[in-house]
């Protein structure tokens, strides 16, 4: 009985991070196999969970967890190689997290963090940047 508590509080005091499922890396890079790039990798129309296919959870447009959905609120979440949030990838422009939202800290052209910014976090000659070709890019996570 000791055992099963032990278990049951070292379930409810885990991380939501390795909880999180693993869609791959938002990335330029078609080389990289975990790359939403590689059409034959994680980019794969295909893949059962995959961002790019229509049909999964991530890709439909009409699923609450989608990156295609515009009005989805719980959309995937955007980490960089050192583990820092970098926003939900989702095509929401109202969501103030949203990689789409123009406005936001994580969608604005002007903001250090976004992804849109060419001279910031979306500088395609910085190495940890998801628009750089040779990259690895960020890790996307779903629930």
């Amino acid at each position: 009985m000791k055992t099963l508590g032990s278990l049951i509080v070292v379930l409810l005091w885990m991380p939501a991070s390795l909880q999180a499922e693993d869609l791959g890396n938002l990335s330029a890079n078609p080389f990289d196999q975990d790359s939403t790039s590689n059409p034959f990798g994680a980019g794969s129309p295909f893949k059962p969970d995959g961002v790019n296919n229509p049909f999964s959870p991530y890709g439909s447009p009409f699923s609450n967890r989608s990156v295609t959905n515009p009005f989805a609120t719980d959309a995937p979440k955007l980490y960089d190689q050192q583990g820092n949030y970098r926003g939900k990838l989702s095509a929401n422009p109202f969501d103030a997290d949203s990689t789409s939202n123009q406005f936001g800290r994580y969608g604005s052209p002007f903001s250090p963090d976004s992804l849109n910014n060419q001279f910031g976090a979306g500088n395609p000659f910085r190495p940890d940047s998801p628009n750089n070709p040779y990259g690895q890019g960020w890790r996307i996570e779903g629930k």
